[in-house]
């Protein structure tokens, strides 16, 4: 039960930090000037995360921010402007529903069988009823979404999720994560080349550019996080521990004992 408890505490921690993040009316996305001193925090939990790259990963996250201030959000501002929100909803339940296979492979992987067959259920109810995935039947039917990916796989089985990474453009990470960040593109693209449903037109290598590009910029529009709106003196640290916990939580790991 406490466990219980303490998962829902963090959960209910890692929404209201995201939402906060997108509701910051900040114009100016500067990283606030602390207060104090980080090694004011060294014993606090948030610090308890294994950083021994912490050089290079918060080069990467002003990276990142540069990207998302200046390509990114700029692109998506664009792309929401000019596009009704019906269609954008239909380009999001698509991929969403392509997504499945992903969540399919990987509950496969970790032996859910219960968790599979509602996965594939969805996926054929949104591919069918749902006109390709442009509707999601399947969740009015009572049919919820899974996440599943090859680090959540790597962790269930006991694989340890090792130092903290920060990768461009995908952001927060770890050096498990990000060989299943491979995995799982590379499942995808096998997948994709294996059917290839554009190679009779002659232009699949083009179609298929557009395609990845469009599913770029929907990720994107999915995710409301702002790089420097949340307001924290320690917005790095706080995202690491975030991050971090999630991870832990979506693996089945307990917290640490207080």
């Amino acid at each position: 039960m406490r466990h219980h408890s303490c998962r829902i505490a963090i959960a209910l921690m890692l929404a209201l930090s995201l939402a906060g993040c997108a509701a910051t009316g900040a114009n100016d996305r500067t990283e606030v000037r602390p207060w104090h001193s980080i090694n004011e925090f060294r014993d606090q939990r948030f610090a308890d995360v294994a950083d021994p790259w912490e050089g290079f990963n918060r080069h990467m996250y002003r990276f990142n921010y540069a990207l998302d201030k200046f390509l990114l959000v700029p692109v998506l501002t664009g792309y929401e402007f000019v596009t009704p929100t019906f269609v954008q909803h239909r380009v999001s339940n698509f991929f969403n529903n392509i997504a499945e296979v992903q969540n399919l492979s990987n509950s496969m992987f970790q032996l859910k069988g219960a968790e599979s067959v509602k996965t594939l259920g969805r996926f054929l109810t949104n591919s069918t009823i749902g006109l390709g995935g442009l509707f999601d039947p399947a969740t009015k039917l009572g049919m919820v979404r899974h996440y599943e990916d090859f680090g959540k796989t790597l962790g269930y089985w006991g694989m340890e999720s090792g130092p903290y990474l920060v990768l461009p453009f995908y952001g927060p990470s770890s050096v498990r994560d990000t060989g299943g960040l491979v995995v799982d593109n590379g499942i995808t693209y096998g997948i994709y080349t294996a059917f290839d449903p554009f190679s009779h037109t002659g232009h699949s290598l083009a179609i298929g550019a557009g395609i990845t590009s469009l599913e770029l910029v929907d990720m994107r529009h999915q995710q409301s996080f702002r790089y420097y709106e949340s307001g924290y003196p320690f917005e790095y640290n706080m995202v690491r521990f975030i991050f971090h916990e999630k991870r832990e939580i979506e693996t089945g790991k307990h917290l640490p004992a207080e």
